[in-house]
């Protein structure tokens, strides 16, 4: 029965190292690492304000940032969209914490795709959806600050 057993381990072993083998073609190595280990992933117990936006694609990008005296502390993020919107969401929250919220509202589609080593052309979408998210937040920070 063990024997059975390694053979089904390498198989799955083998499957999943083929997967991510694709992955890496398709993307590049940075973005699959990315999207399979999302830095600050999630929903924090505590922030200081988020705000969800539903893109074009019918994706949700939904950022929540910790900001005090005007510098992001600590920038999280969900999404429903695909492993590039995971890796793209990330990204941005990387980009983000511990700059200023003028720097954040000034953050471009092309930053983040520079920082991903560049996400293929039919998924340069999610740079739209995170940065529309991220304009729309800061905004509405803005709006409730004055």
């Amino acid at each position: 029965m063990p024997q059975k057993e390694d053979n089904f381990d390498r198989f799955v072993k083998e499957l999943q190292q083929e997967i991510i083998d694709k992955e890496v073609s398709d993307f590049n190595e940075y973005i699959v690492n990315l999207f399979h280990n999302p830095k600050n992933w999630g929903k924090p117990s505590n922030f200081t304000i988020s705000h969800s936006y539903l893109g074009p694609r019918k994706k949700t990008m939904e950022f929540y940032l910790t900001i005090k005296n005007g510098i992001i502390e600590k920038a999280n993020f969900f999404t429903d969209g695909c492993g590039a919107t995971v890796a793209t969401g990330s990204q941005a929250t990387l980009l983000i914490e511990g700059k200023t919220v003028e720097y954040a509202e000034k953050l471009k589609p092309e930053d983040i795709d520079l920082a991903l080593h560049g996400l293929p052309e039919d998924h340069k979408h999610s740079l739209e959806l995170a940065v529309t998210a991220l304009r729309d937040l800061i905004g509405k920070f803005k709006k409730n600050k004055g």
